[in-house]
């Protein structure tokens, strides 16, 4: 399968922002297993900002522009250094693509990511994808940005052709209720449909460090099916449960993605 992974910040990074060195050396070691077994990975990986804020020694996520801007140019630094560095060990080669909304927008610039992507994956390639933070406003709904790395990785399973998209988090999944609040939430296996009633249960943002929350995983869950995408949310801490999700066995929250209908 061609598989489109997005890992977040708070799976990446410890409230520090400093590197969790033992998630992260677990995920390089899985995908490149999945890798071997066969399957084309593409990683859309969070995580500049926060790990330039610990770089920098800031004391949090930046409030101002610019610096946010700076924390994303030193921690994109240090996210593709450790990328290049643990995917070596296994004998693969990563390739960074940063994206601003433009790129996506315009016809010609789409077309263009969508042939790099193609070409880096028959080469033997695994892309590691992240918005071109240092320059982009970082603020959802600018015209100019994609606004966060759940949307822009259904994108990139739009514009890869992807058969799935794995969002590993710091939840299970979807649940009926907010889990750190009430005792009775019981996660949903698969929603076949993301319908106003699943979209209700959403809640707000994650981590201190990172900009998503389950609101625009549905999103990118909504944007995944309109190519037929199946996607699942599993929580990033275990990210064993790909092998599990790859094989299609139950792990956290599967969305449904649209198959066309026969004429």
């Amino acid at each position: 399968m061609r598989i489109v992974v997005k890992v977040g910040t708070s799976t990446l990074a410890h409230p520090t922002g400093r590197l969790n060195i033992r998630h992260v050396e677990e995920l390089v070691k899985v995908l490149s297993d999945l890798k071997n077994a066969g399957h084309q990975l593409i990683l859309v990986s969070s995580g500049a900002i926060g790990m330039g804020v610990g770089k920098l020694n800031l004391p949090g996520r930046p409030a101002d522009m610019p610096t946010k801007q700076a924390a994303a140019a030193v921690g994109q630094c240090e996210l593709m250094y450790t990328y290049d560095r643990l995917f070596a060990q296994y004998s693969h080669t990563v390739a960074q693509i940063l994206l601003n909304a433009g790129d996506i927008q315009e016809p010609h610039r789409r077309a263009n990511v969508e042939n790099s992507l193609g070409r880096l994956l028959e080469l033997g390639a695994l892309p590691v994808v992240n918005e071109n933070d240092a320059v982009g406003t970082d603020e959802i709904g600018v015209s100019t940005t994609i606004g966060e790395n759940d949307t822009l990785s259904a994108i990139v399973a739009q514009l890869a052709h992807a058969d799935l998209l794995v969002i590993l988090s710091d939840i299970e999944g979807l649940y009926t209720a907010d889990p750190h609040r009430d005792p009775e939430a019981r996660l949903i296996p698969v929603v076949e449909e993301v319908t106003p009633e699943i979209e209700a249960l959403a809640g707000g943002t994650g981590s201190a460090l990172a900009s998503g929350g389950m609101a625009t995983k549905l999103k990118a869950a909504k944007l995944a099916a309109q190519v037929g995408c199946d996607m699942v949310i599993a929580n990033g801490k275990r990210p064993q449960a790909l092998y599990d999700i790859a094989q299609g066995r139950p792990a956290g929250t599967r969305f449904l993605g649209k198959k066309p209908s026969n004429p």
